[in-house]
């Protein structure tokens, strides 16, 4: 099983991407900060100075419908907010 999922590419994520050399991933929910750090080294080939991790809790929702009351939920996730080294670059965009 692979501990990064996916980039978080937002603008507000683009924007720290620029200034202050810091990423977002959505990663394993088992995962560990080293584990994260080693996992964005080897994909990306840059050295990592920091990691931040935030679990979100899932969102609960209630609809009143014809049929009465429908409640639900969205997934609980696992961010890493990963900085990068002075000058290092990553680029999510060439694998689109």
């Amino acid at each position: 099983m692979s501990i990064l999922i996916k980039p978080i590419i937002t603008e507000k994520a683009t924007a720290d991407s620029e200034v202050y050399n810091r990423y977002g991933f959505v990663v394993d929910k088992k995962a560990n900060k080293v584990e994260i750090k080693k996992a964005v080294e080897a994909a990306y080939g840059v050295s990592v100075t920091k990691v931040r991790t935030i679990n979100v809790r899932p969102d609960r929702k209630t609809r009143y419908t014809k049929t009465g009351v429908v409640t639900g939920k969205t997934k609980a996730i696992k961010k890493a907010i990963v900085q990068v080294a002075e000058g290092d670059v990553i680029d999510l965009y060439s694998n689109l």
